[in-house]
């Protein structure tokens, strides 16, 4: 069972998630780690130490406030009154910040006239247990400790954990799990302690995300709307603490999905995320996509040139989809649009056979036929995977191009085949104007569920000279998805839903009936402005952004698709990720929509289509990258864009 689809899973929305994977510290707002629920430090999937409670002169002080200040870090403030002369007010302030790296500083303040000398003590424990016997209930008691260095170390099943003090502690007891200190405070002054977290036998933490070479470019928004600023910055911290580096190969880096649940290497959601994330430069998508190059199946058989991935859960109306099709679709996508925004031709040319061995892939699973299948056999024939396949052969046909190599003819025309096959047999006709089905049964017949896949329809790629690539359905047909994604049955007021409100099956809280999934309303928001649909993506860029206020603007990956109403908030998901790679990365992707950045590197342009509607105002975006150089631009109040920093040989395109 993985964590998290365990039963009666803990919600993590109230915790303060400090994230620099591989390390985590999960907490309460009271900062005291009690050992109940996910509490604690982790490294690597296993938790470090899951009880950390600190008092003061025999006493736990009182909690005022507890929040993050980084993607990486919190802040607790407590009190308490060390003498009883003083009245009512506390005479002591203490203060602790707690980092993912596995570091605690605690600072005691002396708010008082008259000097103290204070018992300070810290009570330590840990089960070493992993994430997910935690999140099934299954971790274990408390291990015994041992007197190590200046602080205690457990170890259990070849592994183990220290905690250090500096100062070290005047007595360490083992059998209690306790450090002590006799500490004296002057008037106004202050005395701290740092306690450091590590595996045995292992050194400080290096996250990717906080290296020196970190591949994001520190993206920055101002403008009208205040929002908007926090909402840039907070996800681009949230990106790069998401960051792990290829064991193999440490210059190479992506996202994890999220945490606390998905901290690992998702090659969907990577791949997707490093896709959203390109304005902050190609850097991490090349990291990506040789990481996931390495897993490309080379066997001799119809799997060829896929990039494996797991089940994914697609609710009751259909059975798990398989995200190896996904990741093995984006692939060649991620690889063509790169080269956009400024791949080098080096790099290009080297993950090129990977991207041609996908679309062969992709080529021989259709086969004779029209469209492409599921790999269980008997299954479905699933909206959102045709969608990636046409966008795959379009914008593959064009890399391939590019290159002189051989298939951009075939893939084209099985590309137009898919198309007049898909408005034909895929559309639902009814008294409303028609849907797309969301999949066809295994007998051709169309099952006639609205949902959020459907966006995918209007991600439909970038090509050369800023144009994107066509889409499966005509001027008609996406007008009334525009209407319909614009719609209550659709629009929460937040986002999207993942089922439409009256679909047969539809759960507010359902993974893939009805919860609303931030990634793909950005999808929507991007598609919709691209296609001219500017009231339809204003509605839901500021309901996202209304959303991402509610969540201090480190959205999770999902929350429940109820809908809006008078003094309401978004409902959290008690399984969501937050940070999640792919909701970080929204915020990315839908800003960049409102300026309508479309670069060209390879011919030397970048083009600008900004929505017409400034939904946002004027807002400016800076420390993006575009050709590997700092680019900026500005949208004003109009509704026009111009750029304020590019590199030197980029050129305004038509």
């Amino acid at each position: 069972m993985s964590p998290r689809s365990a039963p009666g899973l803990p919600s993590t929305h109230h915790a303060l998630i400090c994230v620099a994977l591989p390390g985590l510290a999960i907490s309460d707002e009271q900062g005291q780690l009690n050992g109940r629920g996910l509490e604690g430090f982790y490294r690597g999937g296993r938790r470090l130490l899951s009880r950390c409670q600190v008092r003061v002169a025999g006493r736990e002080p009182l909690a005022v406030q507890g929040r993050m200040t980084a993607a990486d870090q919190a802040r607790f403030v407590g009190t308490l009154r060390a003498s009883p002369t003083t009245g009512p007010d506390p005479d002591i302030v203490v203060e602790r910040t707690r980092y993912a790296d596995g570091t605690e500083h605690i600072t005691l303040r002396n708010t008082g006239l008259r000097p103290l000398r204070l018992p300070v003590e810290v009570a330590l424990g840990t089960d070493l247990a992993d994430l997910g016997a935690i999140a099934s209930g299954a971790a274990g008691p408390e291990l015994p400790a041992s007197v190590h260095d200046s602080g205690l170390r457990w170890t259990a099943n070849g592994g183990g954990a220290c905690v250090t003090a500096d100062p070290p502690p005047a007595d360490a007891l083992a059998s209690a799990g306790l450090l002590r200190w006799e500490l004296d405070l002057p008037p106004g002054g202050t005395v701290s302690v740092e306690l450091r977290v590590r595996p045995v036998g292992a050194g400080p933490l290096r996250s990717a995300g906080h290296a020196a070479t970190s591949p994001l470019g520190l993206a920055r928004a101002a403008g009208d709307d205040p929002r908007v600023s926090a909402w840039l910055r907070v996800a681009v911290d949230d990106l790069q603490a998401l960051l792990l580096r290829d064991p193999a190969h440490p210059a190479d880096t992506f996202l994890a999905a999220g945490a606390p649940w998905r901290c690992g290497m998702a090659p969907a959601d990577a791949l997707a995320a490093a896709r959203m994330a390109l304005p902050l430069g190609t850097r991490l998508a090349a990291g990506t996509l040789r990481t996931l190059a390495r897993t490309q199946l080379r066997s001799p058989d119809a799997r060829a040139g896929l990039i494996p991935g797991p089940l994914r859960d697609a609710g009751a109306l259909l059975p798990p989809a398989c995200t190896g099709t996904e990741a093995t679709l984006l692939f060649p996508v991620l690889l063509a649009e790169a080269r956009r925004w400024g791949l080098p031709e080096q790099e290009t040319r080297e993950l090129l056979p990977t991207a041609e061995r996908c679309l062969a892939w992709l080529r021989t699973t259709v086969g004779d036929g029209t469209y492409l299948p599921d790999p269980q056999p008997a299954g479905p024939v699933r909206c959102e995977t045709q969608a990636h396949g046409y966008r795959a052969a379009l914008l593959g046909a064009d890399l391939l191009d590019a290159y002189g190599r051989p298939g951009a003819a075939e893939l084209r025309q099985w590309a137009e085949v898919l198309r007049s096959a898909f408005q034909r047999e895929f559309w639902v006709e009814d008294r409303g104007g028609g849907r797309p089905a969301m999949a066809l049964a295994p007998d051709g017949r169309p099952l006639p569920h609205l949902g959020s896949s459907a966006v995918h329809l209007l991600d439909t790629g970038l090509l050369g000279g800023g144009r994107l690539a066509q889409g499966l359905l005509d001027k008609v047909r996406t007008d009334q998805l525009a209407r319909l994604l614009g719609g209550p049955a659709m629009d929460t007021g937040w986002g999207l839903r993942g089922l439409g409100a009256k679909e047969a099956g539809h759960n507010p809280f359902g993974h893939r009936t009805g919860a609303l999934r931030v990634h793909e309303t950005a999808l929507a928001v991007a598609g919709l402005a691209a296609a001219g649909y500017e009231k339809e993506a204003g509605g839901l860029l500021r309901g996202l952004l209304e959303a991402a206020e509610h969540f201090g603007y480190r959205l999770p990956d999902m929350f429940a698709g109820e809908q809006r109403s008078g003094g309401s908030a978004p409902l959290p998901h008690p399984a969501a990720c937050r940070p999640a790679a792919t909701a970080a990365a929204s915020a990315v992707l839908v800003l960049g929509a409102v300026a309508g950045i479309r670069p060209d590197v390879p011919t030397g342009t970048v083009t600008l289509r900004p929505l017409r509607s400034a939904p946002l105002g004027e807002l400016g975006l800076t420390g993006l990258r575009v050709a590997g150089a700092p680019f900026a631009v500005r949208v004003t109040r109009m509704g026009l864009a111009m750029v304020e920093e590019a590199a030197d040989a980029l050129q305004l395109g038509v």
